[in-house]
């Protein structure tokens, strides 16, 4: 058996930008879109930012080569939904780095909605059609008009930071 005094695993010329992104953290959403009796597709986001105003806007980033890209752009619209510890797992799923048998949206409860599946049970989410897409870096910034928001409350969110879900410190 060896030793190692390092990870044996970790990238020898780690990605500083990365690095960063990773100490900002943040809350985790799960963006879908589609119809459930349809083409529909989701994607886990950590990567956002709400932009107040008249009307406000979501701005995302997300995987160009998703699923989820290819609906969303043929849709307009989208659910942001902000995930509870609870949903470790879906987020996972939707990230592709769980395995989910018969695909992530198997994983919860759907219902239909205006602009994507909508998680149940409920949680705190924003409807979003899509105003405008740019590619930014290796993602794709989908900036999206908020039509409505579903809040409820958020005693136990889910967080990312360096990698890791964890709870906000002081819960």
């Amino acid at each position: 058996m060896t030793i190692h005094t390092a990870h044996p695993f970790a990238d020898p010329d780690p990605d500083p930008v990365r690095r960063l992104r990773g100490r900002l953290g943040g809350a985790v959403t799960l963006w879908t879109a589609g119809d459930l009796d349809g083409t529909h597709a989701g994607l886990t986001v950590s990567s956002v930012m709400v932009g107040r105003g008249e009307p406000g806007h979501v701005l995302g980033l997300v995987d160009p080569d998703s699923d989820f890209r290819d609906v969303v752009g043929a849709t307009g619209r989208a659910v942001v939904h902000l995930l509870q510890w609870r949903h470790r797992d879906l987020a996972e799923a939707f990230a592709g780095l769980l395995p989910s048998p018969g695909g992530p949206f198997r994983a919860a409860g759907w219902e239909p909605g205006s602009h994507g599946p909508v998680l149940l049970p409920a949680t705190s989410h924003a409807l979003v059609e899509v105003v405008d897409v740019r590619e930014v870096g290796w993602s794709d910034l989908i900036d999206a008009r908020v039509v409505d928001v579903v809040l409820h409350e958020d005693l136990d969110p889910l967080e990312h930071r360096r990698g890791r879900y964890a709870r906000p410190a002081g819960r």
